[in-house]
């Protein structure tokens, strides 16, 4: 019952997030979306993952967020696009006019449509949890194969070299799941920074 609750929560700080046009009540709302998320992993039993949200997600992406509103500005106002995204608006806005005039409401029905993928892809999810083990089941494929894990505790110093376990498990066995994180992490990094560069710098290189 905690679970779901904690799950509404974040439901509900997601869309306040999204909603809010004050861009630093949005940081703050997200701070807080990462502790709650925090607490879900700890109620999980995934107390790596809860430290790894709590020091990245509450903690230096607030930072960085906060450094960035420091440059852009704490409310959201219009702002000017590149010459690709304004060729990516203008044949937007063309379409948009061809479908208003044909008679068709493309806004009623770019909702419509996106509401209807949420909801499908929110019953797929929900019809997956079915399959899950519940929490501490005897039963379940981690408890029922213990040899799995004693086999990766045992022979990971000999199989892929470091005698560090947590090293084995992240660099080797999941080292394509760790290349992705880390390449998420640089996008979010590069955005950053992108965001950072000062705008007269721009001017005086161009």
């Amino acid at each position: 019952m905690i679970g779901f609750l904690t799950l509404a929560l974040l439901v509900g700080l997601a869309i306040a997030a999204v909603r809010v046009r004050n861009l630093m009540t949005a940081t703050a709302i997200l701070g807080v979306y990462s502790l709650m998320m925090a607490l879900l992993w700890c109620q999980m039993n995934a107390l790596d993952v809860a430290f790894t949200e709590a020091a990245v997600g509450a903690g230096i992406s607030t930072v960085l967020m906060l450094a960035a509103l420091k440059r852009i500005g704490i409310e959201e106002h219009g702002s000017t696009h590149g010459p690709l995204a304004r060729l990516l608006l203008r044949t937007m806005q063309e379409h948009e006019i061809q479908r208003r005039a044909r008679g068709i409401r493309p806004e009623r029905a770019a909702t419509f449509a996106a509401l209807l993928v949420c909801l499908l892809f929110g019953a797929v999810l929900l019809y997956g949890t079915r399959d899950m083990p519940k929490l501490g089941d005897p039963k379940s494929p981690a408890n029922a194969h213990p040899e799995v894990a004693q086999h990766y505790i045992e022979e990971s110093d000999t199989e892929v070299g470091p005698t560090n376990i947590v090293t084995s498990v992240l660099g080797d066995y999941r080292g394509y799941d760790t290349m992705g994180e880390t390449v998420v992490i640089f996008t979010a990094a590069l955005c950053v920074l992108l965001l950072l560069r000062h705008p007269q710098g721009r001017r005086r290189r161009s």
